[in-house]
């Protein structure tokens, strides 16, 4: 399914990592605030999020840092969907998306 049907791989290309990650943790974020308020906005949150993160992985500038995000792709399933055998929180991910927020917004 697409979310984001405006998104195009050039315009998400067009952006840097940090923009990207960013982005990607505005949906995550979404995700871990809804988990406990609305379970069915929360999954919807994640699975847009994982539809950014799949287009960061196939944007050609993020070749070196392909282990990396197949990693938290891998980390994300496991704490929404699977059984959070990496003992994943929602303050990890926060903090983890937070430094990539602050980032983007100094225009790095």
């Amino acid at each position: 399914m697409v979310y984001h049907k405006g998104l195009t791989s050039e315009k998400w290309f067009s952006m840097n990592i940090f923009e990207q990650m960013a982005n990607i943790g505005s949906e995550i974020g979404r995700a871990l605030n809804w988990q406990e308020k609305g379970p069915q906005d929360s999954k919807l949150a994640f699975e847009r999020g994982l539809e950014l993160l799949d287009v960061t992985i196939a944007d050609p500038k993020n070749k070196k840092r392909l282990k990396e995000l197949l990693r938290l792709r891998e980390t994300l399933a496991d704490y929404f969907v699977f059984d959070n055998v990496y003992s994943s929180s929602k303050d990890n991910f926060n903090n983890y998306f937070y430094s990539f927020n602050y980032a983007a917004r100094l225009g790095h």
